[in-house]
């Protein structure tokens, strides 16, 4: 038997419990339908024109009113409208009697119709004194006791509606549970024969995922016995035949290459950090065993996108990094420790830093290989290092303060006079003091910052007002050094903290300041960009070499020959305040053409 028909073999027992209970279902549904249009046809046609007629009657006993009140025009309107509807409803009620004692109340209801419409006839044609007597000695108690028919039929039906309701509720709950049952029998029938099936079916690839597993550990000689016609026999054959081809592959030349790339595996496997080989498309082409066991990443999903058991911020850097190296940016290098990523594994928390290079088939790119190194030892060093900085930092501040208010003192004369050579060394050493104090609250607020410890107050502000804040603090500074602050401003509402942008703003317009030849302008531009604020300090000074560039923003590093006094922090802190904004910082730089400096900032 060909497995076609095997699968539809296994099927039929659904097939027909589905037939079976559409069938089942279909007919309950049916049954509890024609009980409820026979509640329709028999009763409620008779509830409505019931309904009718005592609306009718009660009209024609305000036209006999009315008349008697002398508006014999509204009463004749009144009467001949209304004497027609209490007719035609009559009619049919005399059409639909379907309850006991329903057709004795219809014959009394029409006979008092009949003496109801003589005595109306009558009234209309007497005086108003012998129509008042009419009235009230026959057409009102005939009025009275239409009404107690009407209202008699009217509890018939509607007393008949509730007991036929009530008895299709009880048959649609005896019939849903009854299918319930009957689905539920079906149902598990079905279910016991298509496991038996199944099972009979899957039995041949359970032998063949065994031998290919054994094949799989190097065992070449496992073969696959499986008979019969069928296409899973077929494959089983193929399949030996394969095997045999692989032992004669084995022992041929394409085997030393099977061994070389078998090496070449080991070779990366071999390495502790976590590897990854992308090909041009973004595909995973390979990895090693540590990116396996640890970052959870495997080759049955081609794209990282497709796997939902990497972590969200590893998939982030890896595709960032692989677009760097794709995109043609060359290797790609990072920054600083701030870089690396936290993830968890088996072992703890581990932290990696993402390097990438592009994998050449001479001198083509064909793909990118991305390590990640484990550095958390090397991270907690580091944190022992920002932490005794901070803290050497903060012990500082102290003893700082104190020398720099006794240095005051004795420059104001408050202990004793000083001759010009004590004067010249205190002022000397007030500015070291200024200087240094200035490092260790940089060093503090970086810290912070790094830390969390400072939180950024984002609120709406004007752009241009806090720029136009910081040029005029930094005006006296610019003109001691002969250079001019100008500015080319649109009108930009941000999302920021002010007092953090005005130390961003200040670190760049002085570094400007600092670099800017005499006699030469610093340009301040704020404008639009990719729906953020862009803000820009261009100046005119000698620039920054191309291989310093990558590092201008790293803690303490200065331009090697850089004239100057700083400590090489600010631009650091600048990067950290620009980020936690959610913005971005660069520069742009040509070697003897002045740098810009610029960041960006959410739109408010």
């Amino acid at each position: 038997m060909k497995m076609q028909a095997k699968l539809f073999l296994a099927m039929v027992p659904t097939v027909i419990v589905l037939i079976f209970s559409g069938f089942f279902a279909s007919s309950a549904i049916s049954q509890v339908s024609l009980l409820s249009q026979a509640i329709i046809k028999d009763n409620f046609l008779s509830v409505l024109a019931v309904q009718r007629m005592i609306d009718a009657i009660d009209r024609l006993d305000s036209a006999a009113l009315f008349r008697l009140t002398g508006k014999a025009s509204e009463s004749v309107v009144l009467s001949e409208k209304y004497g027609k509807i209490f007719e035609t409803q009559l009619q049919i009620e005399e059409k639909n009697i379907t309850e006991p004692g329903e057709l004795e109340a219809v014959k009394n209801l029409r006979d008092n119709w009949k003496f109801y419409q003589d005595n109306f006839r009558l009234f209309c044609s007497l005086s108003s004194e012998k129509g008042l007597m009419e009235y009230h000695e026959h057409l009102y108690p005939l009025f009275l006791e239409i009404k107690k028919n009407t209202e008699h039929i009217l509890n018939l039906n509607q007393d008949a509606m509730v007991q036929k309701s009530d008895r299709v509720q009880l048959m649609g709950q005896r019939l849903n549970h009854f299918t319930v049952l009957v689905i539920l029998f079906a149902s598990a029938a079905g279910i016991l024969f298509s496991i038996f099936w199944g099972r009979r079916i899957l039995r041949p690839l359970s032998v063949l995922t065994q031998t290919t597993q054994r094949i799989a550990t190097g065992d070449f000689e496992a073969r696959a016995l499986i008979h019969g016609t069928d296409e899973i026999a077929e494959l089983s054959r193929e399949f030996n035949l394969m095997a045999d081809q692989l032992v004669q592959l084995q022992r041929s030349s394409l085997g030393e290459l099977l061994l070389a790339q078998q090496g070449s595996q080991a070779a990366i496997d071999s390495l502790p950090d976590p590897v990854i080989v992308f090909d041009l498309q973004g595909d995973l082409i390979n990895i090693n065993s540590a990116a396996e066991a640890e970052l959870k990443i495997t080759l049955k999903h081609k794209k990282l996108t497709a796997d939902p058991a990497i972590n969200p911020v590893l998939r982030e850097t890896i595709e960032r990094v692989g677009k760097h190296i794709l995109g043609g940016k060359g290797p790609y290098f990072p920054r600083s420790f701030e870089e690396a990523i936290q993830i968890g594994t088996p072992e703890g928390e581990k932290f990696y830093l993402p390097r990438g290079n592009p994998l050449r088939d001479e001198n083509q790119v064909i793909g990118a290989t991305i390590i990640l190194q484990e550095i958390s030892r090397l991270r907690r060093f580091d944190q022992l290092k920002s932490d005794l900085v901070s803290t050497v930092s903060h012990e500082f501040k102290t003893p700082l303060t104190s020398l720099r208010m006794a240095i005051h003192l004795l420059l104001e004369h408050v202990v004793g006079e000083l001759n010009n050579k004590q004067e010249e060394l205190l002022y000397s050493s007030r500015e070291d003091c200024e200087r240094l104090q200035t490092l260790v609250d940089d060093l503090l607020d970086l810290s912070k910052i790094q830390e969390g410890k400072i939180q950024m107050a984002l609120q709406p502000i004007s752009a241009e007002s806090f720029i136009e804040d910081v040029i005029a603090s930094q005006r006296l500074l610019a003109e001691e050094h002969g250079i001019e602050l100008k500015t080319l401003m649109e009108s930009i509402q941000v999302q920021a903290d002010r007092e953090r942008i005005q130390i961003v703003m200040k670190n760049l317009i002085i570094n400007a300041i600092r670099h800017s030849p005499p006699k030469s302008s610093i340009e301040i531009r704020l404008s639009r960009k990719d729906q953020k604020a862009k803000i820009e300090v261009v100046d005119s000074g000698a620039g920054i070499p191309p291989e310093y560039q990558s590092k201008i923003f790293e803690k303490f590093f200065r331009v090697p020959g850089t004239p100057g006094a700083g400590s090489g922090l600010g631009l650091s802190i600048s990067r950290e305040i620009i980020e936690k904004h959610g913005g971005e910082i660069g520069l742009i730089s040509t070697q003897g053409q002045g740098c810009t400096f610029w960041f960006t900032l959410p739109l408010a």
